[in-house]
């Protein structure tokens, strides 16, 4: 089954209602922590449409509306499927999960790939010094795929999977990440474009800064209080001081 997505990208650098932070926004922090899906990834189109595709295969699921379907984002698979079908039986989560596997690497032929000008940013910021870490919801084997794809896995001193650890908003993920970096709590900033990143560094006790162009816009982000709104991960490139 070819699918075609039903979720545009809403990247738009430029918007005027994005709080724009001053460069130093970063500065305090010496470990950047990012979510990949709708973060560094512009993936929610491939997401949304497998998942769509799943639930038609598996047949005995409701066919819900990509707003619905996005809210999963960030979170694990399996976490996610009760979030989406709570009331469906768990005999039939074999059957989606292997629909929306196979949808995603091999039959969904919606582009995923990096935002625009996010590979050159974390390469300037891997330059200054920035310790880069990734916290997602993606499946190990789901990330390395994406950076052997992308060239990306260089760049980054720790990656934590949902498969590997609990999925968010538990703070096991970044509590695994900052033992490993030896990173203070304080020094360290957790980037995402979900509500499900902002009450994972919530939990975690952590700083977070909210991004707009992936599954949550600026006012309910802005309601997790993070640091700053962004409408271009650009904005991160700075000179530290």
């Amino acid at each position: 089954m070819t699918v075609e997505s039903p979720f545009t990208s809403p990247w738009q650098p430029g918007a005027s209602e994005i709080k724009q932070p001053s460069h130093s926004v970063i500065a305090p922090y010496s470990l950047l922590i990012f979510d990949w899906d709708g973060t560094v990834m512009d993936s929610i189109g491939r997401i949304v449409s497998s998942l769509d595709a799943a639930a038609r295969l598996t047949e005995q699921l409701p066919i819900l509306p990509p707003e619905r379907l996005q809210t999963m984002i960030g979170l694990s698979l399996e976490k996610g499927y009760q979030r989406l079908y709570p009331d469906a039986d768990p005999a039939w989560y074999a059957d989606w999960i292997q629909h929306y596997r196979q949808q995603f690497v091999y039959d969904n032929p919606t582009p995923c790939q990096l935002y625009p000008g996010v590979k050159n940013t974390l390469i300037s910021l891997r330059a200054q010094g920035f310790t880069l870490a990734v916290a997602t919801g993606k499946s190990r084997a789901g990330l390395d795929r994406a950076m052997a794809e992308t060239g990306t896995h260089d760049l980054f001193s720790v990656t934590r999977c949902a498969d590997e650890t609990a999925s968010k908003p538990d703070p096991q993920m970044l509590d695994e990440v900052l033992a490993q970096t030896g990173i203070p709590r304080d020094k360290a900033l957790m980037i995402g474009d979900t509500g499900h990143d902002m009450q994972l560094a919530i939990n975690a006790d952590m700083a977070r800064l909210a991004v707009t162009w992936g599954v949550e816009g600026a006012a309910s982000l802005s309601t997790y209080e993070p640091v700053a709104v962004l409408n271009s991960l650009n904005e991160l490139v700075m000179e530290r001081a």
